[in-house]
């Protein structure tokens, strides 16, 4: 072997031995960003704030939902490979797994709260929802004469003959998306917890998948990760109701209202605050592999958690984002700088 084949043998190798942002050599000099639709529009607002501050050129925002975000960015290092993806829901003990097995470090930037809404247009009657009420409209299964069987209801008032007679059509998000997650643990698990026919299953798998399961008939509608799209649907629409996050309805209340949930109605206060049940944290995950070679990356993460952007009078606030506690986030901000690398899941 010749000096300079041994020398270049030996580089490779040392490519390959180097964990993390050593194993590869900046292939672009933009940061790129996936994931959630509900996180989408807080992200982008600070990926402009960033760019216009003129260091580093705008980061690339991609809206692909939570579960597929998770997807590109533990797939693993490189430039081929994302730099950020927003969540609507924490990353699950699988998909850390998985970033975990193809070498991804994984730094946890929690951003503030989010509310899930049921929505419809405006002037139509205002009513409340229980989240039972809801399970039994959209659940797969449903007793009647204490068996489980498809779901037979079609209008809102033969769930409960207090609500009003009215189609039961709900436009919603896709199994891909993190509210979808967030809308069965929130709303759907809940709201069948006391069915005496779920109760009665002893298989915890069986009974999980019993609240769990959404009905497929057309009455649930699968509405893509485009929130834009339900919210025109609902405009055109006198008996749709849509669901998605508080953030996106805050932004459009001048063309849809919300219904209140266990007679609490959603608003920056009451999810704040914790009254309103439906409610849960946003999150965007880092990839510490990545820093020090595609440039920016904690600059970035530095402005999503500066005062200005996420704190209680920030320029986030006004696009909906409800903010977490000052000392909440500032602790956050300390760890998110010392790039803690998430191991476990509590």
């Amino acid at each position: 072997m010749t000096a300079k084949t041994f020398l270049l043998a030996a580089a490779v190798a040392a490519a390959v031995a180097l964990p993390g942002a050593a194993a590869f050599a900046q292939g672009r000099d933009q940061i790129r960003i996936v994931g959630s639709s509900t996180v989408f529009p807080f992200t982008t607002a600070v990926a402009e704030e960033f760019g216009r501050q003129g260091r580093f050129r705008t980061p690339v925002v991609e809206s692909t939902g939570t579960g597929g975000g998770m997807r590109l960015f533990c797939q693993g290092v490189g430039a081929e490979h994302p730099d950020f993806t927003n969540a609507s829901r924490r990353i699950t003990r699988g998909e850390l797994e998985t970033c975990t097995r193809n070498g991804v470090q994984v730094v946890e930037i929690s951003v503030g709260f989010d509310g899930i809404v049921v929505a419809d247009r405006l002037g139509g009657q205002n009513f409340s929802l229980t989240r039972e009420q809801i399970w039994k409209a959209l659940a797969r299964q449903v007793p009647v004469n204490g068996q489980l069987v498809n779901n037979p209801y079609r209008t809102w008032n033969q769930v409960d003959p207090a609500l009003p007679n009215r189609r039961i059509e709900v436009l919603g998000p896709p199994p891909t998306s993190g509210t979808r997650d967030s809308f069965v643990e929130l709303v759907m698990d809940v709201g069948c917890r006391n069915i005496p026919e779920i109760r009665a299953i002893t298989d915890n798998a069986a009974r999980g998948r019993a609240c769990a399961s959404i009905r497929e008939d057309g009455v649930f509608i699968e509405a893509g990760e485009n929130d834009n799209l339900i919210v025109q649907r609902l405009t055109s629409s006198a008996e749709a109701m849509g669901v998605f996050g508080f953030s996106f309805y805050d932004q459009n209340r001048d063309k849809i209202k919300s219904h209140p949930i266990e007679g609490v109605t959603a608003t920056l206060e009451t999810i704040s605050g914790g009254q309103y049940p439906v409610s849960r944290p946003l999150f965007v995950y880092l990839k510490n592999n990545h820093v020090g070679v595609i440039p920016g990356i904690m600059e970035f993460a530095a402005e999503y958690m500066s005062d200005r952007a996420a704190g209680s009078d920030g320029y986030l606030s006004d696009r909906g984002l409800v903010p977490m506690p000052d000392a909440t986030r500032r602790g956050q901000r300390t760890s998110v700088m010392n790039r803690t690398v998430l191991t476990t899941l509590n």
